[in-house]
């Protein structure tokens, strides 16, 4: 069975355009609750979100609809996604539920669930969701209805949470500039590394609800660059709207990727002892993560693009470490999903333990050359991809390249776009190739 609504990181869109809109959250809220909620008495779920101006209006409806289907609702205001993932967990609910779009930006909104063990929920799931949208909508009794509370200790208890997560260590005496992307860790992100003992910077840290990812957080790396070098910090961390990315800047400004993060946290837990099955990359990963991962003798796989299929080669094959080059790294010795929180305290354990700079981690995993280009469509992306001149010119790029590259076309997950990727060993002629192909795919567009 197709989905109808959900994507790869539940349900998405722009803000007043279907199925982003206010009655369709409403009835989400009451199919879910149907469906998560179903052979318990006054099922509960948790609440939160990141800081979209549009935020308070999903909250509301997706409460009034678990009402309507008799389950409770915690709200637990902003705060990442991996902290409603954890606090799920912790308070032992039905389910999570994270009103966010991620890194899109202010005029996007989506709304992604969590089953009771802080993970994503499975496609069978989903599909029961989206079948029971299509039933008429329907009121428990009125003794029987939910409840919602505001729950003011979640911010807390995830903070404690993350603390854990990297020890009873101390930060001292390391200058760090946190970029929050005027999201949803704007509070706890400083609050965590400031209690490590941390001398911090903090900047994004002032949402409004419209400035969300805007130039600033890990799509945006430009002022947390700028930040570092000015105030001569040791790093920069930048997250994403909701928290579950993070990406990295050394002490010169220079970019440290979601493929150096996954690379380095890899070499601390094989250094420790705490390293189990391969290491979960994606079709995106740098090839340069796996010669150097295949140096180390730890064993790479490649899972398709997202980290919902990052956590289910996971699972499947018994690794504990996997991500995206986008900063979707997952430590599932640490949690249940990706944390940009938790991320940056691995690589900052692997700079004490080995009394390194971030470049100088980082710079042990070689990296080839890459270029990226996005191309909006209008049309199905699936449908352009099998057209016969982009298919013809994905052929001549693989037979020039001769096994010295890799190439990459895929529909986004999230956006309108399609994503064409080239990676081999001279840069202009990486550039060169990716141009080409994108040229191609705006030619099938048209």
């Amino acid at each position: 069975m197709s989905r109808k609504y959900f994507g790869t990181d539940g349900v998405r869109g722009r803000v007043g355009t279907p199925p982003m809109t206010p009655d369709f959250a409403l009835k989400l809220g009451w199919a879910a609750g149907r469906v998560l909620g179903a052979g318990t008495n006054q099922a509960r779920v948790v609440i939160g979100k990141d800081t979209r101006r549009s935020g308070y209006l999903f909250e509301s409806a997706l409460e009034a609809g678990f009402a309507a289907a008799g389950v409770e609702s915690d709200l637990l205001g902003p705060l990442p996604t991996p902290g409603v993932a954890y606090l799920t967990r912790a308070l032992r609910a039905r389910a999570g539920v994270v009103i966010s779009a991620s890194h899109n930006p202010h005029h996007d909104n989506g709304v992604k669930f969590f089953g009771p063990d802080g993970c994503k929920l499975s496609d069978e799931i989903e599909l029961e969701i989206e079948a029971m949208l299509e039933q008429p909508m329907t009121c428990v009794e009125p003794d029987r209805l939910g409840r919602a509370k505001r729950l003011t200790d979640g911010p807390g208890r995830y903070i404690e949470f993350c603390k854990s997560s990297f020890g009873e260590r101390s930060l001292a005496g390391l200058r760090i500039v946190l970029d929050c992307a005027n999201g949803a860790a704007y509070k706890v992100g400083p609050a965590v590394f400031q209690e490590l003992d941390a001398d911090v910077t903090v900047i994004g840290n002032q949402p409004d609800g419209l400035n969300i990812n805007l130039e600033c957080g890990s799509t945006h790396l430009a002022s947390l660059q700028r930040a570092v070098v000015e105030t001569g910090a040791d790093l920069g961390i930048a997250l994403d709207g909701d928290a579950d990315r993070c990406l990295m800047v050394d002490a010169q400004g220079n970019e440290v990727d979601g493929d150096q993060i996954l690379y380095i946290i890899a070499r601390l837990r094989q250094a420790t002892g705490g390293l189990s099955g391969p290491v979960v990359g994606t079709l995106m990963s740098n090839l340069g993560l796996e010669h150097a991962l295949r140096a180390l003798g730890i064993a790479f796989v490649r899972a398709k693009v997202g980290d919902r299929y990052v956590m289910e080669t996971l699972r499947a094959c018994g690794g504990i470490l996997g991500g995206e080059t986008s900063g979707h790294t997952i430590c599932l010795d640490k949690t249940t999903t990706g944390d940009g929180i938790v991320t940056a305290l691995q690589v900052l354990s692997a700079l004490l333990r080995e009394n390194r700079s971030l470049a100088e981690l980082a710079c042990a995993m070689p990296k080839y050359p890459q270029v990226l280009i996005n191309v909006p469509v209008s049309a199905a992306a699936a449908a352009i991809l099998e057209t016969p001149q982009v298919v013809a010119a994905q052929a001549d790029v693989r037979a020039r390249l001769a096994g010295r590259g890799r190439i990459l076309l895929r529909p986004s997950g999230t956006e309108p776009l399609i994503r064409v990727m080239v990676e081999a060993e001279d840069p202009a002629e990486t550039r060169q190739m990716a141009e080409y192909l994108a040229e191609r795919v705006r030619d099938a567009c048209s």
